[in-house]
């Protein structure tokens, strides 16, 4: 890793207490120390996405969406808002061309569609689905409407997937990004009462992992757009998010390393973080073991650059936490003492120019 490598992370939090918005902090990677630097004010920045060009990052918050400019410190300047027409987001995701964001409806089972301006800015609604139907369910207490929890992009960027937690199904849309609508494609089926949380691929575009919060595991899936331009995903794997979860646990968020290597999720109620290794030419993932996370219900997870660290945010102890890896002994130790930050949810780290 080069000595010129700065990064920064950002952190989104729930503002109804102490916090007011975006925490920017400077990270050292190499020896898992994070700094605050600035903070951002905004409502509710629950979760955050990095433009791929890196100037540019997008936020959920309680009027709808926003835009902020970064600089080459990492620090942020609002750009502007705007309502996405319903409820407040849970989930934001931007084209490497930052064309269009796409937010996902918790709260009303919605997928919305938002142009960008050239300058970066937040534009207008260009299409927006309402997810409809329940779930089937041998659970008479879950939860079996629609609920959009994560959406996120294929690696080709011709079709976004759309998570319903409530529903138990992960719809696939086709983007036409000459007008900013989506057309349902294909709908992928876990396992009942598995409820996905979130997406990730991996970063050779053949894998997709989902992570089940209900039925704490991983779905291993492979991706291919077969001769007609149509969508595949096949299911190889599926894995416990711990050998043995408790009854009222819940797994729910994944961290991805930037090299694919490692996988780590945080896991409610049981409060801790669990970690896979992951065979590059199979997708498959293989458990390692698992780490206290030291406060309670973990969220948001971040694996720093090098692989030697991950950074936890706490959200009901009001911390995150940054532990130290160790590879060949499969287990980690926290680095130093927590930093207190109020409801922390969402955490990225980003490469500055």
């Amino acid at each position: 890793m080069s000595e010129k490598e700065r990064y920064v992370a950002y952190v989104g939090t729930y503002t109804h207490e102490k916090s007011v918005g975006i925490y920017v902090y400077d990270v050292d990677v190499e020896n898992g120390v994070l700094t605050q630097r600035s903070v951002a004010p905004i409502n509710n920045p629950s979760y955050l996405c990095v433009s791929h060009d890196g100037t540019r990052l997008y936020s959920i918050e309680d009027e709808g969406v926003a835009a902020f400019i970064i600089d080459e410190n990492g620090d942020l300047t609002k750009m502007n808002s705007k309502w996405t027409g319903g409820m407040r987001g849970c989930y934001i995701e931007v084209d490497s061309k930052r064309r269009f964001l796409f937010v996902g409806g918790y709260h009303d089972g919605r997928v919305t569609v938002m142009s960008l301006n050239e300058d970066g800015s937040v534009g207008e609604v260009t299409d927006a689905i309402f997810h409809q139907g329940m779930a089937l369910s041998a659970n008479e207490r879950r939860i079996d409407h629609p609920k959009v929890s994560c959406v996120k992009l294929t690696p080709d960027e011709k079709f976004l997937l759309a998570a319903d937690y409530g529903l138990n199904q992960i719809k696939v849309y086709r983007i036409n990004y000459n007008t900013g609508k989506l057309s349902l494609e294909d709908i992928i089926r876990p396992e009942l009462d598995a409820m996905p949380r979130t997406i990730r691929f991996s970063q050779d575009a053949k894998f997709c992992y989902i992570l089940m919060e209900g039925s704490n595991e991983i779905e291993v899936y492979t991706y291919n757009v077969d001769d007609r331009g149509e969508p595949e995903f096949d299911r190889i794997q599926v894995v416990q998010t711990l050998p043995n979860p408790g009854r009222m646990c819940a797994s729910t968020n994944l961290g991805v390393a930037r090299d694919d290597k490692l996988i780590f999720v945080s896991i409610d109620g049981e409060n801790t973080v669990s970690w896979f290794t992951r065979d590059a030419k199979t997708g498959k993932l293989t458990y390692q073991g698992e780490t206290p996370s030291s406060g309670y219900f973990p969220k948001s997870i971040s694996v720093l650059p090098g692989n030697e660290y991950y950074v936890v945010l706490n959200h009901d102890s009001n911390e995150m936490r940054a532990f130290k890896i160790f590879h060949k002994e499969k287990y980690a130790l926290m680095k130093s003492r927590p930093i207190g930050i109020n409801k922390p949810n969402c955490i990225r780290i980003h490469k500055l120019a």
